[in-house]
């Protein structure tokens, strides 16, 4: 993730301004030649020194001393200035270094480690900085070069590549060249907060998610300060009228969360009032609304706020990881919450709807990707995968010969041609194919969306719907189920006219999924960006922060990775696709 690109950002503005100070240095000294950065020329005093820092893969007064990652992009910054200083002058720390001193300082409010850029350190390196010492002000500089690095990278596209958690997320499309960008950009910044803001996600829900990061540190530290006592976990649900003891300490804890009013009070039978904000709690956090103070809901509510926390730092570390063209994608699928969210084109919310996702146990995970729907199917066929077939539906054919017709099936051979002589060992073995026919019955329902990609997963209607009512939703092999296909489609095909060069509005798209052709393809005019996403801490259309529980256990995998340090694994690797084509549904 923090490698070099080697292509420039921005080459006009910097080969204009080079050819300028060029011409300038070269009439100062011959030595200048090659200085390339448009940043204010500083001493060369230390020159030595700082290339011969450089030139390790580590610096060993860092917290975190391998900085192998950064080393070509750090080499590449100070042969640009020929290895002039960029963060002292007069032998003090610059502005911009102790503007970037305080936002390492700050790094936790925006859900990173500030320890990561050494936060603690520089005020014990600014004092050696009096002693004059040559390797300190080489050493000072080289570090903070890295620490603004790291810090600008992290902020920009993560700490980790998604890639490592097999997360279809491409990066590397929207990487700085740093040494460009510090040299350039950093080093003279006018405004060193302004030009922080430029390099995180332009994204609303990014800017709100780091807002309630904010609230929730607060929170946290004010429930450490209380030193409150875990409720206790009743033994049966509590419903309204039932006595409870702990009741003012339930209260306590639901004001703190903002879930009960403050000026509410509480005695020792669980009220109509302290059920309703029990209710608020369950609607935020994913647990079946009914008001009773059950088991699930207590245990969710002796989660430490700190643990909140750590799930806002993991949302934004993703948020971080999309690439700008589905940044604000225009459907956002939350696996967590079981959950899909529909946007405008100014990515203003327009709806959301219930789905169902991929199973927790068996490997059958819906994939986290992002990618561009280009088409929609109505009535579509399902196609059997062959392993299902041979375990679920040929020991009956082996028994009843017309068993397939009576459950809506058909046999084809490969060209798609339908066939009535077959055998129970052809199916078996793949030779002919299985294919559930059209209609309200079939699996797939009566409409699929389709954005092509390695996991053969799409999003599609279902004749299950009552899924729908559960809490919890991972029932599926891997695609996404939809609560209300015929409005999600009619969203989709706003704009565009059907064969008959009329609208496809909702009373269109309702006849074609009822009464249209099967396996009838409609072609998007233009494709629309959705994003098969992860996260466990969501700022809703209504403000409020939603929490859900880590069901494919990706948010402990990241906190895993993160507790060993840098340096993070940061190259792009294999996507190994779980799933095998035709395995989904």
């Amino acid at each position: 993730m923090h490698s070099i690109r080697t292509v420039r950002l921005r080459p006009s503005s910097r080969t204009i301004a080079t050819a300028t100070l060029l011409a300038a240095l070269l009439f100062v000294d011959g030595c200048h030649r090659h200085r390339k950065t448009v940043s204010a020329p500083n001493t060369t005093d230390y020159a030595d020194n700082i290339e011969a820092v450089t030139k390790s893969p580590t610096l060993s007064i860092l917290r975190w001393p391998n900085y192998s990652d950064y080393q070509p992009a750090v080499a590449t910054f100070y042969d640009d200035r020929n290895n002039e200083v960029a963060w002292t002058r007069d032998g003090k720390p610059t502005k911009q270094a102790l503007a970037f001193i305080q936002a390492f300082k700050d790094a936790a409010a925006k859900g990173l480690n500030p320890e990561d850029y050494d936060a603690s350190r520089w005020p014990a390196r600014i004092q050696k900085l009096a002693g004059k010492n040559e390797d300190d002000f080489a050493q000072f500089d080289v570090a903070m070069t890295i620490a603004v690095m790291r810090y600008i990278s992290d902020l920009h596209i993560g700490r980790v590549n998604p890639t490592h958690f097999n997360f279809d997320i491409d990066v590397n499309t929207k990487k700085y060249d740093l040494a460009e960008f510090v040299s350039d950009q950093a080093v003279d910044a006018d405004d060193v907060p302004k030009l922080v803001a430029s390099v995180e996600p332009n994204s609303e829900q990014y800017r709100k998610t780091e807002a309630a990061l904010a609230h929730y540190l607060d929170l946290a530290k004010q429930q450490t300060q209380s030193n409150a006592a875990p409720l206790t976990v009743v033994a049966k649900p509590v419903s309204v009228g039932e006595s409870l003891a702990e009741a003012p300490a339930l209260l306590d804890r639901l004001k703190l969360e903002g879930d009960a009013p403050t000026d509410e009070t509480a005695t020792t039978v669980y009220d109509k009032a302290l059920s309703e904000s029990v209710k608020r709690y369950q609607h935020r956090h994913g647990i079946t609304e009914d008001g009773k103070l059950t088991p699930q809901t207590v245990k969710s509510l002796n989660v430490p706020l700190s643990a909140r926390v750590t799930q806002l730092q993991d949302s934004l570390e993703r948020w971080r990881w999309l690439p700008d063209q589905y940044l604000n994608a225009r459907i956002i699928v939350n696996l967590p919450e079981f959950v899909l969210h529909a946007y405008d084109a100014q990515h203003q919310p327009e709806f959301t709807m219930k789905v169902v996702v991929g199973k927790v146990i068996g490997e059958h995970e819906t994939p986290v990707f992002a990618h561009m729907m280009k088409y929609l199917v109505f009535r579509p066929y399902w196609s059997v995968p062959v392993d299902i077939a041979r375990k679920e539906l040929v020991p009956h054919i082996v028994t009843n010969k017309g068993y397939l017709a009576t459950k809506n099936f058909e046999v084809t051979n490969t060209k798609g041609d339908v066939l009535t002589d077959y055998t129970a060992h052809q199916v078996a073995q793949g030779a002919v194919m299985v294919r559930e026919k059209p209609g309200p019955k079939n699996s797939l329902g009566l409409v699929k969306f389709m954005f092509p990609n390695q996991y053969d997963v799409y999003l599609h209607s279902t004749p299950a719907t009552e899924l729908f009512n559960r809490t919890r939703r991972d029932f599926s092999h891997g695609c996404v189920r939809v609560q209300e296909p015929a409005k999600l489609a009619a969203w989709v095909l706003d704009g565009q006219k059907d064969r008959d060069n009329e609208d496809w509005d909702l009373d269109k798209v309702t006849e074609a999924m009822n009464k249209g052709p099967d396996n009838h393809q409609v072609n998007l005019k233009t494709p629309i960006p959705i994003v098969i996403f992860y996260v466990t801490g969501f700022v809703e259309d209504d403000g409020d922060t939603h929490f859900f529980d880590d069901i494919y256990g990706y948010d402990a995998q990241l906190q895993a990775v993160l507790a060993k340090g840098m340096p993070y694994p940061v190259k792009r690797e294999p996507i190994v696709a779980k799933t095998a084509p035709g395995d989904t549904l």
